[in-house]
């Protein structure tokens, strides 16, 4: 699937390969704003998990009930096929997703080498203080801790990118671009 970059519009060079970036992480560690940030700079199409989830899961959440994995599976199939159309279509992505457990990100990237991890690596009260100051999100900050329950940081087999929450979104845009070696089209 190699293409040509148009730049702004998501699409890429013949000489280029597509890819895609997942952001995980637990609520509140960043994923919107970090894969906004990314993705304008980058020209590349972007989606957030969240817009995803059903109407059932937003009211469960809402209501402070955890997602079970019958609850996710749907939601995670959705994601995989955003993905999939961006491959199909020829376009460099970044979704956001928390992605907590292995056999979730097996649903989103397995077998797709073009897609790569990003862990939004943070702490339990640096990540609390957040989700305390953010406002009009369906997911409330009591379900912080099943988030920390459910995590299975990345193994190294899932060629993960991890940076720490605890830098300004910018520099954890630049890092992430650094590590993968990509540029912001000219």
């Amino acid at each position: 699937m190699k293409r040509r970059l148009e730049a702004g519009n998501g699409e890429v060079r013949r000489d280029a390969p597509v890819q895609v970036l997942v952001l995980m992480g637990v609520s509140g560690s960043g994923k919107t704003t970090v894969g906004a940030l990314l993705a304008g700079r980058l020209g590349w199409s972007s989606a957030e998990a969240d817009d995803f989830h059903p109407p059932a899961n937003i009211a469960k959440m809402r209501s402070g009930v955890p997602l079970d994995d019958a609850d996710r599976l749907p939601w995670l199939e959705a994601i995989a096929t955003q993905i999939d159309r961006w491959r199909a279509e020829g376009k460099h992505g970044v979704i956001t997703c928390s992605a907590l457990k292995r056999r979730y990100r097996d649903v989103i990237i397995g077998g797709r080498p073009e897609v790569r991890l990003v862990f939004l690596q943070g702490e339990r009260e640096l990540v609390a203080d957040r989700l305390a100051a953010r406002l009009g999100h369906f997911m409330p900050p009591t379900l912080l801790e099943s988030q920390f329950a459910a995590l299975e940081e990345p193994d190294p087999e899932e060629r993960p990118v991890i940076v720490s929450i605890r830098e300004p979104p910018q520099l954890l845009a630049e890092q992430i671009m650094a590590a993968l070696d990509l540029d912001a089209p000219r």
